[in-house]
């Protein structure tokens, strides 16, 4: 059985929910990522926070990426899988709620991260296209 964990790439990053948006584009440029999940003071994870999200949504807004933190702009939760759940699940997942990444945990801690060019990559063609179907699809 093929899963979460298989699709997944491990090591994944988190930034602080108190954390400036700047610093969080730092960290995503230094690890080459385009996505944090952003935990809370208590550890818990409360949503994700993507590159895209901070030019659309801070910097072509006119905000000051230093005085914005990325528990400010990542609201709204964020979506996990479990490690050791089936790859089907997660794709599942990831195609129902239209979203192109997904935190994989382990015990409750973050331990990797699914996203759309993962699936590009481990997906048959025929898999992938049907994925990216639903993400992308008009409603």
């Amino acid at each position: 059985m093929t899963t979460a964990r298989d699709l997944m790439t491990a090591g994944v990053r988190c930034v602080p929910a108190s954390e400036t948006l700047d610093r969080a584009a730092q960290l995503m440029r230094d690890h080459e990522v385009g996505a944090l999940p952003v935990k809370g003071s208590d550890g818990t994870l409360t949503g994700i926070v993507t590159d895209r999200d901070i030019v659309v949504k801070a910097l072509a807004s006119g905000k000051d990426a230093s005085k914005i933190t990325a528990g400010e702009l990542a609201g709204g939760g964020v979506h996990t899988v479990d490690a050791g759940a089936e790859a089907a699940l997660a794709v599942r997942a990831m195609s129902e709620a239209r979203i192109r990444r997904i935190v994989v945990v382990e015990d409750g801690l973050p331990v990797g991260m699914i996203t759309e060019a993962d699936l590009a990559r481990k997906l048959t063609a025929e898999a992938f296209a049907t994925f990216a179907g639903r993400v992308y699809a008009v409603r």
